[in-house]
């Protein structure tokens, strides 16, 4: 790869974008070069970013920042914007490899617009495959760029997946931690609070990447994300539940072989695999030593407990605008439950009642021709949702 290799970071303050920092402070000087930061509102975090990584722009999402955010950075020679737009231009900044940390269908346009430089892009907001999988696939396509998947599970299969040779592929098996109520029952579930659905036994995450583990849905925007990124019917994309989080993916190959990736659990690893990609870096992610580890269990996902897996499946099967309400609608029920206006079993039976009302839906678009379908129908699904929590329909989601 060439060097310096000009990098920018959509979601600097959060926990990926702070990993992705974290590597590129600990790289040999003049490896990386910083071009444009960007945060939704942490502005004191936002400026320490940038001056200690000399980045050039940066953008807050929260214009209501902005003043903050000047006067944190008055002194230094970085151009500040705000607002989508400041994020947009931002992710628009000429750039050799653009990490798309941003979280939630929020991250759908600063992505896309990063896309289009047709460059390296590492992301690990896996909503834009979610919401808007084929036409986001297209579009890297038109713009020959390279998609780099952050995601442990996808990053995982990435590693071992044998593209040139498709046909020899029988499926492959995302992992999941089963999260912190993994052996809960659902009475116990129906009582779970905030705190004990943030508390993931072994990845430190944000706090709605955090409950979406908890309900097990982000697994099943992973099994829509990687349907997308390998060119696999859902059927070929399995889960099994593996709580040491040691073995992050695998391909079945129809020879009987299966290919595994393994590594301790620490979001370093595979941002560091796309972050030097095609080469390695180091990373300072504690070794895996498996006879620490002593065993390796794998277990089925119990549908009944966790029917967010379940919920995401048929909204693949059923394509056309399912996913985007599927994404929206448990966006709003995350942030809800975080806001403890509903409960904890509340959130997938917001997902699944939207998804019924969406499709009868009046005002619902019926198709996903194009990217403005996808906000419009991520907009209407946002409603829907909201009425059934109770909320005002203007309430951030």
């Amino acid at each position: 790869m060439s060097m310096p290799r000009r990098i920018s970071v959509l979601g600097a303050t959060g926990s990926v974008g702070a990993a992705t920092l974290d590597l590129i402070e600990r790289a040999p000087e003049g490896v990386y070069d910083v071009v444009a930061l960007t945060a939704r509102t942490n502005v004191l975090e936002l400026a320490r970013l940038a001056i200690k990584h000399r980045a050039r722009f940066v953008a807050i999402a929260d214009e209501a920042c902005e003043p903050a955010l000047r006067e944190a950075l008055a002194g230094h020679d970085i151009e500040i914007a705000s607002g989508e737009g400041g994020v947009i231009e931002a992710a628009q900044r000429p750039a050799d490899w653009i990490m798309a940390a941003i979280v939630g269908a929020a991250g759908l346009r600063p992505t896309l617009a990063a896309l289009r430089q047709g460059r390296a892009l590492a992301f690990a907001n896996k909503e834009c495959l979610v919401c808007a999988g084929a036409l986001f696939m297209q579009e890297a396509a038109a713009h020959r760029t390279r998609l780099l998947p952050v995601d442990s599970e996808h990053n995982a299969i990435f590693q071992v997946f044998n593209s040139e040779d498709r046909g020899a592929i029988d499926a492959i098996t995302l992992t999941a931690s089963g999260g912190p109520f993994r052996t809960w029952d659902k009475i116990r579930m129906q009582s779970a609070g905030r705190a004990d659905a943030l508390a993931h036994p072994t990845w430190d995450m944000g706090a709605k990447i955090s409950i979406d583990s908890a309900t097990m849905m982000n697994k099943g925007l992973e099994v829509i994300e990687a349907c997308w990124l390998f060119d696999l019917p859902e059927d070929q994309v399995r889960v099994v539940v593996h709580p040491q989080s040691i073995v992050h993916g695998m391909v079945h190959y129809a020879d009987g072989s299966v290919l595994a990736q393994m590594g301790s659990p620490d979001m370093r690893t595979p941002i560091a695999h796309t972050l030097a990609w095609p080469e390695r870096m180091a990373a300072p992610v504690e070794r895996l030593d498996l006879t620490q580890a002593g065993r390796l269990d794998f277990e089925p996902p119990d549908l009944e407990r966790f029917p967010a897996l379940r919920l995401a499946r048929e909204a693949v099967q059923a394509g056309g605008i399912a996913p985007t309400v599927l994404n929206a609608a448990n966006e709003v029920a995350v942030a809800a439950f975080l806001d403890e206006q509903i409960g904890f079993l509340d959130i997938t039976a917001c997902v699944s009642e939207a998804l019924d009302r969406a499709a009868g839906d009046e005002d619902m678009p019926s198709q996903l021709g194009a990217f403005d379908d996808v906000f419009a129908i991520d907009r209407r699904a946002r409603v829907l949702a909201r009425g059934l929590i109770g909320a005002p329909a203007g309430q951030n989601g």
